[in-house]
């Protein structure tokens, strides 16, 4: 069985963040979501890789 896609609100909840947070990482720090049509979605376990990868806490 496939994995679901996420919505940002979904996504936003797993990570304990909030959506504003969300598309300010998709912007600046590349987190991993595909566009489909005007919304974001997200695979729960690409997320977790950028995650644990580091990722989101990184500093450009």
């Amino acid at each position: 069985m496939s994995e679901p896609w996420l919505s940002a609100d979904d996504i936003a909840v797993h990570l304990g963040v909030t959506k504003d947070t969300v598309y300010a990482w998709i912007a600046e720090k590349g987190m991993p979501a595909h566009k489909v049509g005007r919304l974001w979605k997200f695979q729960t376990s690409e997320v977790d890789a950028w995650v644990r990868r580091g990722d989101a806490g990184s500093v450009e």
